[in-house]
């Protein structure tokens, strides 16, 4: 089968499109053909450094997939032939998701809702699994609470912005004057030019903050925050301010989930959640798709188109 393969640690050049031998589902494991492969920091971040990620013998990059049962091994019920799925398996372990197909446990999978593309269905996973837990599973996030997402139109932040929103929040986002009106259009309640205007001057009683930035934005937000409010960080516990004591903080690495793939698929299915694409490639220029996404630009997503 085709993959884009890390031939070694490096720039976007270093993606290389190589045959490479089709996987087999073991047990409990169902075997995908990939249609379209979503495309993350993360991606770009383990291709440039050897980042925590215990490799095989091969190097495919990518986690977010979307496409057809091909075949299921030993034990699994969940899924058919035929049916179609979406999921992000095994992360942070590799996948393999730029390529042809992908061997990974069925419960790392969901049913793709019929109303998503496949390479719309691509764009969510690791994105929006990020953003459930972290409003969901950390945060806790209640009707009526007031919610600030940073960098609001961006691959985390647009899924977040709709989540919360979902979920019955006060949806506050930051994001450049251009991207307002999109932001708006995914049901935040305020939106923040972050160029023009320091939102620590004009957020305040906030429960819950989404970091999705870094470079200090944490300790900025700390100052919006709500005593006992909660700061979500995804940029690594460097992050966490020290003098965080009066407020709930943590750093989120998103796991596999599949409840809340689940979840994810039915608020698609209700038309309460839309992924945008910013861009979709063929899966032979994986190394153009990984330099817009290192450039921190997007607005939504950029997706591989692969079958």
């Amino acid at each position: 089968m085709r993959a884009v393969v890390i031939s070694e640690f490096g720039g976007p050049e270093v993606l290389k499109v190589s045959e490479v031998a089709k996987p087999e589902p073991g047990l409990n494991e169902i075997l995908v053909r990939v249609h379209a492969a979503g495309v993350n920091p993360v991606d770009w971040k383990t291709r440039a450094a050897d980042a925590l990620i215990a490799w095989g013998e091969t190097r495919i990059s990518g986690w977010d997939v979307s496409g057809t049962v091909e075949a299921v091994g030993p034990g699994v019920t969940l899924f058919a032939p035929g049916d179609e799925v979406f999921g992000m398996p095994r992360f942070p372990l590799p996948a393999g998701g730029y390529a042809e197909y992908v061997a990974a446990p069925a419960r790392h999978f969901a049913r793709k809702p019929a109303e998503l593309s496949h390479a719309e269905a691509a764009a969510v996973p690791l994105a929006a699994l990020t953003a459930w837990q972290a409003l969901t599973d950390t945060a806790g996030v209640e009707p009526g609470q007031r919610v600030l997402v940073h960098a609001a139109a961006g691959g985390v932040g647009h899924f977040a912005v709709q989540i919360a929103k979902a979920l019955g929040a006060h949806v506050i986002g930051t994001a450049s004057a251009a991207k307002h009106d999109f932001v708006r259009s995914l049901g935040a309640d305020e939106v923040i030019d972050y160029r023009t205007t320091a939102f620590e001057e004009v957020v305040s009683d906030v429960d819950v903050a989404i970091d999705t930035v870094g470079n200090g934005y944490g300790a900025r937000s700390l100052k919006v925050l709500k005593p006992g409010g909660t700061l979500i960080t995804l940029n690594g516990p460097d992050e966490i301010p020290a003098d965080a004591e009066a407020f709930r903080t943590g750093w989120t690495l998103v796991e596999p989930d599949f409840h809340g793939m689940n979840a994810i698929a039915a608020l698609a299915a209700e038309g309460k959640l839309k992924p945008a694409l910013d861009t979709v490639l063929p899966l032979e220029e994986a190394a153009k798709a990984h330099e817009i996404v290192e450039q921190g630009r997007t607005t939504g997503k950029v997706v591989l188109s692969v079958a």
